[in-house]
């Protein structure tokens, strides 16, 4: 089972008002473990960087003005998920800027993949309590004390562990059919093998069934 941990950072909050995709970062899971594989770009928005935006990310329009245009890595972001589930905290606002980056040079929307939106599977499994990234954070133990800005790699890390925990926590073993086969072969227990038992009625034990049976009147195993 192959999954895609993704996550963006943009200037704003909506596509519709100009903004822009300047980070994109994917982590591999296979059998919800981190395969080792991710993808990480910045990405030049072509426009400024509002102040907002910049105290979440740090992100400064001077300092992604060096890295490519969406246009550029579309190719290498969409080979690496292929064809993988998406899992998104607050998937809406990732797929939404995403697709407008993609309509913008004339390629198809994202909307093939199947997505988990960790956000509403953290309020099904825990109604009413914050679902935040950092709040599922300090609900599962997960040490979240670098991220102190926000940042698409960063963040799809802790994400990959939160998800984990949503979806029942480590299993050790669990898809590592190799593994678990040693083990199970180490810890073999060799038995002496014993003859089957008779379970015949002995001679005495005949003597005694007969003499029950002649003190009763007409029993039925006579008949």
């Amino acid at each position: 089972m192959r999954e895609i941990v993704l996550d963006t950072e943009t200037t704003g909050l909506d596509p519709v008002g100009g903004h822009r995709v300047v980070e994109i970062a994917c982590i591999e899971l296979i059998n919800r473990i981190p395969s080792g594989r991710h993808y990480q770009t910045y990405v030049n928005p072509e426009r400024d960087m509002p102040e907002e935006a910049f105290r979440v990310h740090g992100l400064a329009a001077d300092f992604l003005a060096q890295f490519p245009l969406f246009a550029d890595v579309a190719d290498d972001f969409l080979n690496f998920i292929e064809d993988g589930a998406l899992v998104i905290h607050n998937a809406e606002f990732d797929l939404k800027f995403l697709n407008a980056e993609l309509a913008l040079i004339g390629r198809p929307p994202l909307d093939g993949f199947e997505v988990v939106d960790t956000v509403a599977l953290a309020r099904r499994k825990f109604p009413g309590a914050p679902a935040s990234l950092d709040a599922l954070c300090r609900r599962f133990g997960i040490d979240n004390s670098d991220r102190d800005l926000h940042g698409a790699l960063l963040d799809t890390r802790l994400l990959a562990d939160v998800y984990l925990e949503l979806m029942g926590g480590r299993q050790p073993g669990l898809g590592l059919a190799a593994e678990a086969g040693e083990k199970a072969q180490a810890g073999t227990v060799e038995r002496p093998v014993r003859a089957p038992r008779s379970h015949a009625a002995s001679p005495e034990e005949q003597a005694a069934h007969a003499a029950f049976i002649g003190a009763m009147s007409d029993p039925i195993w006579n008949k």
